[in-house]
């Protein structure tokens, strides 16, 4: 079966930075509904209309991928306000119970980039905001996607996407 939208594609690669270092390796195939918000539109830009064994290294600007760098997403919040342990990396569904900081969207997953004894920083950008990226990706298999799949425009109700085959740092929610 060729890729075309919507079908359910099972893929593996290697991303890299733009100096080659790698960033994560999917060595066990994951399937990706193809044709909604599961992939980057360049990746399905290079996918349409091919069949298992296709290889290709598709090269991904900022814009491409996870955006540019947005300074603004970045903001202190008092160490108070956290009642848990807290390690560089961890994310947080959005601002701590009682932030000062206004303007910051509170639907977003905050990063803690810097701890000190008084605040802490908080990074809204995706830990790969502003970074060129290389994808080599093989399709391992295409098949035709279900009507539920077709429905939530992923292979799973839960939105399964590229963003979320990283390895993600701690959470607290």
């Amino acid at each position: 079966m060729k890729i075309t939208a919507p079908c359910v594609v099972s893929l593996t690669w290697r991303l890299e930075d733009a100096q080659g270092q790698l960033i994560d390796e999917l060595v066990d195939p994951m399937e990706f509904f193809y044709g909604g918000n599961d992939l980057f539109a360049k990746v399905e830009e290079a996918l349409l209309g091919q069949e298992p064994g296709f290889n290709t290294s598709v090269h991904l600007e900022p814009e491409h991928a996870f955006g540019d760098y947005q300074p603004e997403l970045v903001c202190f919040e008092a160490r108070e306000l956290f009642d848990t342990a807290l390690e560089e990396g961890m994310q947080f569904d959005g601002l701590p119970e009682g932030s000062a900081t206004i303007g910051m969207p509170q639907e977003t997953i905050y990063t803690i980039t810097e701890i000190y004894p008084q605040h802490v920083v908080l990074d809204g950008n995706h830990p790969l905001a502003g970074i060129a990226l290389r994808m080599h990706a093989v399709v391992r298999d295409v098949r035709e996607a279900t009507i539920s799949e077709v429905g939530a425009g992923s292979v799973s109700d839960t939105g399964v996407t590229i963003l979320s085959t990283l390895p993600p740092p701690p959470q607290v929610h």
